[in-house]
């Protein structure tokens, strides 16, 4: 059994009074790629960013249960926020690049860490940028603006820049979301070419991205973790009623 880098137990949300995840029960091994599956509004993204507590950034939320990464409470009063972000890294639905060059968007965390080697930052920039599967599409252009770049590059951009600090867990909300589906096919390429450096909980509403990338999958429904399996034992014989109904296009 490989050990797992992050547990969360019974954990629960609260928009003000309202209870919006229950109990949800989810451990993550090392390395690899979970897909968290389930209709809008199911909870999905509300609980990935509570694992590396994007929440504190929003009045009125309240956090209760346990997230265990590598053996420490993510919730506890002594946990830096910042270093957390480093080492549980998040991509967003919409690619959001800093208004600075290529170069200085993946160098930004790096920076922001205390490097100032520049010899150091050149070869983690590039490192990343190879990670995300772009290097070979801005290696001419680092000096440009991230913005000039198109959506897709801008999206692994992104990746590239989350992956330059080295996180060990890297948090994807429906990263191919807002793209046409070429640069959907490089986001799901880059993420397989790194599954076994990095642990991936991604976020989608496209299952068959989930069938096609994912060593496992969550099904979500209304802030419930309904289930969770090997991504082939879950679209194909999946133990819950609601799994069966939301694969095969009953509601969704």
């Amino acid at each position: 059994m490989t050990s797992s880098i992050l547990t969360t137990e019974n954990v629960k949300l609260y928009y003000g009074d309202k209870e919006a995840l229950h109990d949800i029960n989810l451990s993550f091994p090392e390395k690899g790629i979970t897909a968290l599956i389930g209709p809008s509004g199911s909870g999905k993204s509300t609980y990935i960013r509570a694992i590396n507590r994007m929440h504190d950034l929003t009045d009125g939320v309240t956090v209760t249960g346990n997230f265990m990464f590598k053996g420490k409470n993510i919730y506890a009063p002594t946990t830096d926020t910042v270093a957390l972000r480093k080492e549980i890294g998040m991509v967003f639905q919409q690619p959001n690049p800093f208004p600075f060059s290529v170069y200085d968007n993946v160098a930004f965390g790096l920076r922001i860490a205390g490097e100032k080697n520049k010899a150091v930052i050149d070869e983690k920039v590039e490192k990343a940028l190879k990670q995300a599967a772009v290097w070979d599409e801005v290696k001419d252009v680092l000096n440009k603006s991230a913005l000039s770049l198109s959506g897709g590059q801008q999206q692994r951009v992104s990746i590239a820049r989350t992956l330059a600090v080295s996180p060990d867990i890297l948090l994807l909300d429906e990263p191919t979301s807002a793209l046409d589906p070429v640069s959907s096919h490089k986001i799901e390429e880059t993420l397989m070419n790194i599954r076994n450096d990095y642990t991936i909980i991604i976020v989608t509403h496209n299952m068959s991205q989930a069938s096609r990338i994912s060593d496992r999958t969550a099904f979500f429904m209304d802030g419930n973790l309904i289930e969770i399996s090997p991504t082939k034992e879950l679209f194909t014989e999946p133990k819950e009623q609601a799994t069966q109904d939301y694969i095969s296009g009953r509601f969704g």
